[in-house]
């Protein structure tokens, strides 16, 4: 199975060290032939995770991302959600017959409000069984540490989803399978959301009692979105295991490391940059200030937007991400809008 790799940023980085460590050779999409002649040089990414060095005879590099697409079984899809229509819209409408789809993309399409997947259906007619995504809580940093962490590989197609997550197992990564293609992916772009309050809190001084609350309120209300727009058996300490411990399918948890535990990593860590965003804008950045002061997208900004409309018909209760969306888009104070969130947190 080739795999080709649409991105280099620190994710799309840290996929390559994991793809790499096994012995896979991968076809990689690197917008500029200068980075990539750097890359070839110094035997690592020159603007992301530079500790990472790679054998380069594993490594088959191009500036074309159909050239990259062409090559490969399998595209991974790592860049950021408000770029992929600017980078895809260019190529051919039958680029993707015959490829699997891993998307590794946290976010909803800007102005389209849509998943990843579905803006593939309606440009390149792919279809849900050849799309799968790979998400959780998974910093670049450790990957690029070889810090044991967990990730989550889902798909309609079981033996398929298995099949790619085979090749990411190493000694310090271990896959999970499951088959919520829409719930990993709601719950991947709210987090980010949150995790830009939690930052917000910090930055206004709040405490760690109050933090605590506001993530697990977050997590509920994140939970409730899930059950409203239809996805099932969002539950938590009711684990089913299928296959063995070394290759098992989880069928959904609320409580499993793509769900819960990514929300609490991107609200807690140093390493979020949701979470640092949002620490900015509490200290009293404006938003275009804590933009131009970060070299990485933070993802749950355009999100805020994107999901508050998409709420409009799926009409759940959301008043953490409502209140923060209207603080990054409509100027409510950062201070004034967590007077309204203190008083719906339980």
């Amino acid at each position: 199975m080739k795999f080709g790799i649409i991105g280099s940023g620190s994710w799309g980085t840290a996929i390559a060290k994991i793809l790499t460590d096994n012995k896979n050779q991968i076809n990689w999409w690197i917008r500029s032939d200068s980075n990539i002649n750097s890359f070839k040089k110094r035997r690592y990414n020159p603007h992301y995770l530079s500790n990472t060095l790679f054998d380069t005879g594993l490594l088959n590099f191009s500036s074309s991302a159909g050239e990259v697409i062409e090559k490969s079984d399998v595209v991974v899809i790592v860049i950021p959600s408000s770029f992929v229509a600017d980078i895809l819209n260019a190529l051919p409408a039958d680029i993707f017959n015959g490829k699997k789809i891993l998307s590794a993309v946290k976010g909803v399409l800007p102005e389209k409000n849509i998943l990843l997947n579905e803006y593939l259906k309606r440009h390149f007619d792919v279809e849900l069984n050849n799309y799968f995504t790979v998400l959780g809580p998974c910093h670049a940093e450790e990957i690029a540490a070889e810090k044991l962490s967990y990730l989550t590989f889902t798909g309609i197609d079981e033996k398929a989803t298995k099949e790619i997550s085979f090749y990411f197992k190493t000694p310090y990564l271990n896959p999970v399978c499951n088959s919520d293609i829409y719930g990993v992916q709601y719950a991947a772009v709210l987090k980010n959301i949150y995790a830009i309050g939690a930052g917000i809190a910090h930055g206004l001084e709040y405490g760690d009692n109050f933090l605590s609350v506001l993530i697990a309120n977050s997590a509920d209300e994140m939970a409730g979105f899930l059950r409203k727009s239809g996805i099932e058996n969002v539950v938590v300490g009711s684990i089913e295991h299928h296959g063995s411990p070394e290759n098992q399918q989880i069928r959904t948890n609320y409580a499993a490391s793509v769900y819960l535990g990514d929300l609490l990593v991107t609200c807690y860590s140093l390493f979020s940059r949701n979470r640092t965003f949002g620490n900015m804008i509490g200290k009293g950045y404006s938003v275009q200030t804590a933009q131009l002061e970060m070299s990485m997208v933070a993802e749950g900004y355009n999100a805020s937007k994107c999901m508050f409309l998409i709420n409009k018909k799926v009409k759940a209760e959301m008043p953490i991400a409502e209140t923060i969306y209207k603080i990054l888009w409509n100027g409510l104070t950062p201070a004034d809008g967590f007077e309204i969130i203190e008083n719906v947190l339980v």
